[in-house]
């Protein structure tokens, strides 16, 4: 039986999720989470065999949650879902720790696939996934300019696209408003962009933000 933790903000989707598990014979979930530190509190207490992990918590950013609970239980896999399609999140989730990546609208059809998989001890790749992987090696890995941004300056891009002030960004991102502003400075150095405007309408463009 694998025991799965759902970590997921919104009620629907894990009840959906749980659906899906509780009608397969060999999976069920066995904690429920709504915030980030909540995950990483439950998977501290109580043994899981995996954890489904959305990237989009209300209290921290899915990465640093991912980072967090491979720190405290470097062998439980963890599978990130998210609203953003794979070239968002995906790659910058694997290098993170992640067991495998799956775009909430494949979730149905791919999500007891990937489960087994992680579960297993193996990476899971979508099929979408792959391509883009394969589409990289054939034109030389020419990164886009937010894929350079380390985790930090990422987020603080997205948080900056939401329309949030730097007072806002840095209680999110548990920071001072400071260390924000350095994070905003060396974003705009890196992606070669002059102005918040500029990187809000790039985030924008690149469909950075749900």
């Amino acid at each position: 039986m694998i025991n799965v933790l759902i970590a997921d903000d919104h009620t629907l989707i894990r009840k959906g999720l749980k659906q899906i598990l509780d009608d397969t014979e060999d999976m069920r979930v066995a904690g429920e989470a709504e915030t980030g530190m909540q995950a990483i509190q439950m998977a501290q207490k109580s043994p899981f065999d995996m954890v489904l992990l959305d990237i989009s918590l209300p209290d921290k950013n899915g990465i640093d949650v991912l980072k967090q609970l491979k720190l405290n239980n470097p062998d439980v896999p963890v599978l990130m879902l998210s609203m953003h399609a794979e070239d968002q999140y995906a790659v910058r989730s694997m290098k993170a720790g992640a067991a495998g990546y799956l775009n909430k609208q494949s979730a149905p059809s791919q999500l007891v696939t990937a489960i087994r998989t992680v579960a297993s001890g193996k990476k899971y790749i979508s099929g979408e996934l792959a391509e883009q992987l394969a589409n990289g090696i054939s034109q030389g890995f020419q990164e886009l300019r937010h894929q350079t941004l380390s985790d930090r300056e990422y987020q603080t891009l997205c948080l900056m696209a939401s329309g949030k002030k730097l007072s806002e960004m840095a209680k999110i991102m548990s920071l001072s408003a400071k260390t924000v502003s350095v994070y905003r400075a060396r974003l705009l150095e890196k992606m070669n962009l002059k102005t918040n405007a500029e990187a809000i309408h790039y985030a924008i463009s690149n469909h950075l933000i749900e």
